[in-house]
């Protein structure tokens, strides 16, 4: 087996054993490491990398809503809409080429990575 594929087993591998909270997590990781390369790309004029950064960010908030059961708790609905006007805002980003934008969808999002690594740390 050759090292690429070596390593892809081993991610999907990583992927596959992980609990829900450590998938949160790295779900909230990778979001965030989008959005701070598609901001850069984005600042350097790098366009296509910017595009698939920024549409892969897209494509995890995506996923992070439609998974999301707003029946949970009371907070659900509210990070529910977070998770729209994010959305919103990185296609608009996208389209107008703004990296503000994804700057402050960034902002927005690193408080909740942080407290969901913290949970999962915990346990909980």
């Amino acid at each position: 087996m050759t090292a690429p594929n070596l390593r892809d087993r081993y991610l999907q591998d990583s992927i596959n054993t992980a609990s829900p909270a450590k998938l949160l997590t790295m779900l909230y990781n990778r979001l965030i490491l989008d959005l701070t390369q598609g901001e850069d790309a984005l600042r350097n004029d790098e366009r296509e990398i910017a595009y698939e950064k920024i549409n892969h960010a897209q494509e995890i908030v995506l996923e992070l809503r439609t998974t999301l059961d707003v029946e949970a708790w009371d907070g659900a609905p509210g990070l529910a809409n977070l998770y729209g006007f994010v959305l919103t805002e990185l296609i608009g980003a996208n389209i107008k080429r703004d990296p503000d934008r994804v700057a402050s969808c960034r902002k927005l999002l690193e408080p909740l990575r942080d407290a969901w690594r913290e949970a999962a740390a915990a346990g909980t």
